[in-house]
């Protein structure tokens, strides 16, 4: 097959993949709107549907032996949804305020599943040991999210806990309610649902594959395809979405949307594969843009937690932080 007819396969899958992404998400919302899921529980399905195309191609890399391809997608994409859905939202809405509860609650999540993401890439950690650790965080926090404010009691924590998780959610929940507002679905949805997931997992499938043929011929390095190509074309229609909800004002549904995307990517995507299919070794690549990811995100919420938000000025910081990454990426390869 020549270049030409690559390129256009791998343009044509990245179309479909990201076009029909978008329908699954809205089935997801009808979906959970009819079983009365919260808003909070419903964002995180929703930004599970919208990573389907990173974590189909991460999967389809790593069952194909290009570990260090599907690796660079889903954490590569984790680096570009800093910078795209933080740092270029505060960027064109001038600012982006945040309530501190959701910043602690969210960046409590964020950044341990980061830390078991850069233990994992660098060798400290097993991939299944890894995935243990993550679902310990991921797993309660799904819990906590989908359950109703009056029946955090029922945790049994202390009190002063439950109130402020309580508060937490309800703000988060206040935000997303203006962000995501389905209509309740019915039958048809759920057969919807389930060929948009057959769409995207072939659509992704095909473009992994048309991109790792089309890299080998021009010689792109796996770790610039995966951490840098790959990882920002399938993360676009997350970006788009955040800068619209930041000129809305709309900030912590910016930030869980951000979050949410990079908690299922390296739980999913990174940690679930890489165990199921016997992955112990990783490249220096992957732990270098592993590092990039829990060192932006540091920086991104301990900014926000100290300002109450992002201003330009951090979104400037953020994505000259992603610029910088790019060169330390491309330079190492």
């Amino acid at each position: 097959m020549s270049d030409s007819l690559l390129g256009l396969g791998f343009a044509v899958g990245v179309a479909v993949s990201l076009s029909v992404s978008w329908l699954l998400v809205v089935r997801i919302e009808r979906i959970g709107a009819r079983l009365g899921v919260s808003e909070a529980l419903l964002g995180l399905l929703a930004a599970l549907g919208a990573n389907t195309p990173e974590i189909t191609a991460a999967v389809t890399a790593m069952v194909g032996h290009q570990s260090r391809i599907g690796a660079g997608v889903v954490i590569g994409s984790n680096v570009f949804n800093l910078a795209a859905l933080l740092g270029f939202a505060a960027l064109t809405a001038g600012r982006i305020l945040l309530h501190r509860r959701v910043i602690a609650l969210e960046g409590v999540v964020a950044l341990w599943l980061a830390s078991v993401c850069v233990l994992t890439a660098v060798g400290v950690l097993a991939s299944g040991t890894g995935l243990a650790l993550a679902l310990t965080i991921l797993v309660p926090y799904a819990i906590l999210l989908g359950l109703p404010p009056g029946r955090l009691s029922r945790l049994r924590l202390p009190s002063g806990w439950t109130r402020w998780l309580a508060r937490a959610i309800r703000e988060e929940e206040l935000e997303l309610e203006e962000a995501i507002h389905p209509r309740r679905g019915g039958v048809a949805d759920v057969w919807l649902a389930a060929a948009a997931v057959l769409v995207v997992v072939g659509a992704s499938v095909g473009m992994e594959q048309a991109a790792a043929r089309l890299g080998t011929r021009l010689a792109i390095p796996g770790g610039i395809l995966g951490g840098l190509i790959l990882a920002a074309v399938t993360s676009l229609p997350n970006a788009v979405a955040a800068v619209y909800l930041a000129a809305r004002g709309r900030g912590a549904a910016v930030l869980s949307t951000a979050m949410n995307s990079n908690a299922l990517n390296v739980t999913v995507g990174f940690l679930a594969p890489a165990t199921i299919l016997g992955i112990g070794r990783w490249s220096a690549q992957t732990a270098l843009v592993a590092a990039w990811y829990a060192g932006l995100t540091v920086v991104a919420l301990a900014a926000g937690f100290a300002a109450r938000g992002l201003r330009r000025s951090h979104g400037v910081v953020i994505i000259c932080g992603y610029l910088a990454f790019v060169g330390v990426l491309v330079a190492s390869a």
